[in-house]
């Protein structure tokens, strides 16, 4: 089964890097802390190398008791052995502080590359591949790369330096030892490599099934309403079991997959101490080496157990981290991709000087094959007017209004915006906001980090919210968003509509901005769109027709194309499709109410 035949048939999923690319990627968010990298490894491997000593020395006390020695011979080798602690105890802390800021510096990269990346994609892109791929990547392949940066990085680098250093003491001893010791390594590359050919296929699906669980809970739990009036319940629960179902499969497979993988492990360890233990007896018996050394070199091999199953263990994380960083770096990369395709082909949107504030030329738009949503639109904005984009649903106006704003990029034409003196140049509010966690005043920052309070006030009177907001308990420090102060949706609505004035942006596109508000708020948040909106050029997806019939002129879409232009008298008398909106809207706003 496919990764495709595990998520949803109509979803087009994001991509997920090859494995020559992650590991390339990685390497790129490595080279910055190169300098880091080498100095926490020196001194890892100053810290093994100290702790190598031990079994020599504990071997030295056995041979002291064998020959009858004195008792005050003991006490050279115990206070090394007491020094040894711990230097190996403070270069180990050093050692592993170096590599674990090197992995959250590391870390704190890739997160900022991600999530810049992600917000830069085009949201066609994202809608195709649906909202739960993306959460999935965000949340668990994320906290599964923390997860490995935290621990298994630190954790591999100490066992491989103590396998390798290990190894080489054994030869040093007498190199039999090492040859007996070798005669483990067999079973465990076998082990190694069977289970790493299983968990990637596993792990890759596993988070695929993640990501189609996901969802189809939030589809379930967002569109619970809609499930609800069309009685739908028994359909989505299936869904919703089914996609569970395929998602604890593939837990299970990975949890017998362990299993399976430390069962070998033992199996190597008893083949490798035995070796050891034998050759020791026939080298001790025949003088080559003395009983300390036998045990030294029994020692050795013992205390490789940990590190050999740790470095061996950690293939589990490992398979799994890099299967969530392969997901990362698609994401990443997906929008190079689409930045390249772009300059290379055209630049849809562009800022340009002109005396048009934007213009719409020939602008087609499909969300795939057959799905063309636009075609053909032509449209320009002269500064400092306002346009009302009116048609029925399915229209396109949404479509438009983000390709104006230069959310999504068209699949055909060009979109220019003239050249302001602010950044950026165009911002869009919708309908659907979202107000963050925080204080109010840290909210609004968000839109000009540098505004005084002062500023912050005047963008909320701007907009008619200033008395509601400083009515809060703490006023402008009031924490809102989740865990905080609830705004009701026609007030979150006006923080947006203040942010859009902090901004300062000369064009602004507001797309169904005031429809959340209900009828008791409309004529509210109206006013206080129309305040933002002053100065600015602005093109305004029109809810209701009242603000129409306020805007400098009016342009209707049927269908993705642009059938009508003119003013609300023009095209009322004109008895288009305009006319026939407005004639059914405001007769059912004349009708009584039941």
């Amino acid at each position: 089964m496919t990764p495709t035949d595990i998520a949803d048939d109509s979803a087009e999923l994001l991509p997920i890097a090859t494995g020559a690319r992650t590991r390339a990627a990685l390497r790129t968010l490595i080279r910055p802390d190169r300098g880091r990298a080498i100095r926490g490894l020196g001194v890892l491997v100053g810290a093994t190398a100290v702790g190598l000593l031990v079994q020599p020395l504990l071997g030295r006390i056995v041979d002291i008791v064998a020959d009858g020695r004195p008792a005050d011979a003991l006490t050279l080798p115990v206070v090394l052995l007491l020094v040894v602690a711990v230097v190996q105890g403070v270069t180990t802390t050093l050692g592993l502080t170096q590599v674990a800021r090197l992995g959250e510096t590391v870390l704190a990269r890739l997160r900022e590359q991600f999530i810049e990346r992600a917000l830069q994609l085009p949201a066609d892109r994202l809608e195709r591949a649906g909202a739960g791929d993306l959460t999935a990547r965000v949340t668990g392949d994320v906290a599964r790369v923390a997860e490995a940066v935290r621990s298994a990085l630190p954790e591999m680098a100490r066992s491989v330096l103590a396998i390798v250093l290990t190894l080489g003491a054994m030869a040093l001893l007498d190199v039999r030892f090492l040859l007996a010791a070798l005669l483990a390594v067999p079973v465990q590359a076998l082990t190694a490599r069977w289970y790493v050919t299983r968990a990637v296929t596993v792990y890759a699906d596993q988070r695929v099934a993640n990501g189609a669980q996901q969802q189809q809970l939030l589809e379930t739990i967002g569109g619970a309403v809609t499930v609800r009036g069309h009685r739908l319940e028994e359909q989505h629960t299936e869904k919703s079991a089914a996609r569970s179902r395929r998602a604890v499969e593939l837990t299970m497979r990975s949890v017998h997959l362990v299993l399976g993988f430390y069962a070998r492990l033992h199996i190597a360890e008893y083949i490798g101490l035995a070796a050891v233990l034998v050759t020791g007896f026939f080298l001790v018996r025949d003088g080559s080496v003395s009983i300390g050394t036998a045990t030294a070199a029994a020692l050795y091999f013992h205390s490789l157990f940990g590190p050999v199953n740790a470095a061996l263990v950690l293939l589990d994380e490992a398979q799994s981290a890099a299967a969530g960083l392969a997901r990362l770096v698609g994401v990443t990369d997906l929008q190079e991709s689409t930045d390249l395709k772009a300059s290379a082909v055209r630049l849809p949107h562009q800022r340009t000087p002109s005396a048009a504030a934007v213009t719409v030329d020939t602008v087609s738009h499909a969300y795939g094959p057959g799905r063309t949503v636009l075609h053909e639109v032509s449209l320009t904005l002269r500064a400092g007017e306002h346009v009302a984009l009116v048609g029925t649903s399915g229209a396109g106006k949404s479509t438009l209004a983000r390709l104006v704003a230069g959310v999504q990029q068209p699949t055909g034409g060009t979109v220019s915006v003239a050249e302001g003196k602010t950044a950026p140049s165009v911002v869009l509010v919708t309908q659907e906001v979202h107000v963050f966690t925080g204080t109010l005043a840290e909210d609004l920052r968000l839109a000009r980090p540098d505004a005084t309070d002062a500023d912050l006030r005047t963008a909320l009177a701007t907009v008619y919210a200033l008395e509601w907001a400083e009515a809060l308990p703490e006023g402008l420090a009031t924490v809102v968003g989740e865990g905080g102060h609830r705004l009701d949706p026609a007030r979150a609505q006006q923080l947006a509509l203040a942010r859009l004035v902090l901004a300062d942006p000369p064009v602004a596109v507001l797309d169904e901005a005031t429809a959340e508000a209900g009828s008791a708020g409309a004529r509210t948040l109206e006013r206080s769109a129309e305040a933002a909106l002053a100065g600015r050029t602005a093109l305004v997806v029109a809810h209701r027709l009242t603000q129409a019939v306020a805007a400098d002129r009016i342009v209707v879409l049927e269908a993705g194309r642009l059938v009508e232009s003119g003013t609300h008298d023009e095209l009322r008398t004109a008895e288009g499709p305009y006319a026939t909106l407005w004639h059914a809207w405001s007769g059912s706003r004349a009708a009584p109410h039941p």
